[in-house]
């Protein structure tokens, strides 16, 4: 009498090996490290007093990325999995011109949000930077900010896929919760990138290398209150409001196609 086999489990959209996980870890450190190195410098440094220091760290970012795109591409991305990653990306690169950032309005993160929810923290990784890249080359908005926003939505990406599971209308909330708090994240990081070289003279909002890293965040967080915080939660309310209402049907038609796919649907 023959043994029953049993069927293969699905796979992943996107599997993370080992290689691919450090990848990711390590392009995250050096990410945190482009964003925050301003409050860890020295006065003396030549990095503190030097426009330089942004096109320097953006060029780090756009070969660590390069670097986990394709360590996370190889092995572990097959045809149906580029083809979907190719779908959804040119989607997300449509969709955010709608938007395009006026007054906060955002239209982009919901879609990576619900997709990195689906097939997993790797391919919302890729998708996420991906999408941003694609945007960038269609709407002219490629420049030294572009490495520092691929890297921040490809964060948005990842933490979808590692929400903890749900279903109904549980997981609407929960990834509407999540469109919140990342649409404030994401905005502070932005603003982060840049805030060290372009406020000069407010001595309550301007940044101060070799000062105290609380004072320097005191300050950061007095120039977000006096400049972003709208547009940040516009950004947030965008979220969640587009993931309440679209949320049940496009996750049902992720899966979907996730299903016909051979993946594995989160």
């Amino acid at each position: 009498m023959s043994a029953v086999t049993e069927p293969a489990a699905p796979r992943a959209a996107v599997e993370l090996r080992p290689r691919a996980m450090v990848a990711i870890a390590i392009t995250s450190l050096a990410g945190v490290f482009a964003f925050l190195w301003p409050l860890f410098v020295s006065p003396d440094s030549a990095l503190a007093h030097s426009g330089d220091a942004p096109l320097v760290f953006a060029a780090i970012l756009v070969g660590v990325l390069a670097v986990v795109l394709a360590e996370v591409s190889e092995g572990g991305l097959d045809t149906k999995a580029v083809a979907m990653l190719g779908v959804l990306s040119a989607v997300g690169a449509a969709l955010r011109p709608l938007g395009a950032g006026t007054a906060g309005l955002e239209t982009v993160f919901f879609l990576l949000i619900l997709a990195g929810r689906v097939f997993g923290p790797g391919f919302g990784f890729v998708l996420g930077a991906t999408t941003l890249a694609a945007s960038a080359m269609i709407t002219a908005g490629v420049g030294p900010w572009l490495p520092f926003q691929m890297l921040a939505a490809a964060w948005v990406g990842l933490g979808a896929g590692l929400l903890p599971r749900a279903r109904g209308r549980a997981e609407v909330l929960m990834l509407c919760g999540y469109g919140v708090l990342t649409g404030l994240l994401y905005g502070a990081a932005l603003n982060f990138s840049f805030w060290p070289f372009t406020i000069q003279g407010e001595e309550s909002l301007a940044f101060v290398a070799g000062a105290p890293v609380a004072d320097n965040l005191t300050r950061f967080l007095a120039f977000t209150l006096a400049t972003s915080l709208g547009w940040d939660l516009v950004r947030a309310l965008t979220n969640a409001v587009l993931i309440a209402i679209t949320g049940r049907p496009v996750l049902a038609s992720l899966r979907r196609a996730a299903r016909r796919a051979s993946f594995a649907p989160r």
